[in-house]
This record gives C-alpha cells, structure tokens and sequence, in this order.
C-alpha cells in the first residue's frame, strides 16, 4: 500500500490531550479502512507565521500511515468537517523514518525534560 504523512494543526485553546483524542480518532479512521498508523507525533504549541481564523498559535501533530488512497480521503474529511482542525497537509512519501522527525529531534532539551519529570512522577 502508499505510505501517507499527514501533518494538521490544531486550534490553540486545546488542550494537549484534546489534541491526542483527535489524533486517536484519525488513526481509527484509518484502521477501520484497511489501514496502517506507523507513527503519530505530537510536536507541541507552536506559532503561526501568519494568523489562521484569529490564532497566532496552533497545536501541531503528525500521522504517518501505510494506508489506501479511499482511507486518506475519509480522514481529509473528517479533518475538514472538524472544527478544531485549522489546516492539513498529506502528502504521498516513498518510505517512513521510524526514526523521530526533524521537529522533535529539533526540540532536543524540551523533550528530554518532559520525560525526565514523567519518570519521576
């Protein structure tokens, strides 16, 4: 099958975990369509370089998946017909890094910190 990389952003006055339940709902989407997630990332509260229905933030997220074309379309739209969804991008890709993206492997510190207080908790 294709592989996908969707990557969608997500109103600011979320909150992390609303974003993860959207994440989760597009997987299943997915899923129920003959589809494969291979990885989903959360890449955090980021801002916008120009305002998108009055926001200056936006929560962005990614899902890859080994999925048919009829699995995409469904998910592109649910995720137009969602209010909270502000933009999406999907893209065909010839193979997916299992690897973290470049966003995360950016953030370096703040990811290291985030686990380390989750380990201690």
């Amino acid at each position: 099958m294709p592989l996908y990389e969707s990557v969608f952003i997500v109103r600011q006055d979320l909150s992390k975990q609303d974003v993860t339940r959207l994440v989760d709902s597009f997987s299943t989407i997915i899923s129920q369509n003959d589809g494969r997630v291979v990885k989903s990332e959360y890449w955090g509260l980021r801002n916008l370089a120009y305002r998108i229905n009055k926001n200056k933030k936006g929560h962005y997220a990614m899902i890859a998946a080994d999925a048919p074309a009829a699995a995409i379309a469904e998910m592109e739209r649910n995720m137009r017909i969602n209010e909270e969804v502000m933009r999406t991008l999907t893209i065909r890709v010839d193979e997916i890094s299992e690897q973290p993206s470049a966003i995360i492997s950016n953030r370096g510190g703040d990811e290291s910190e985030e686990s380390s207080q989750d380990a201690a908790a």
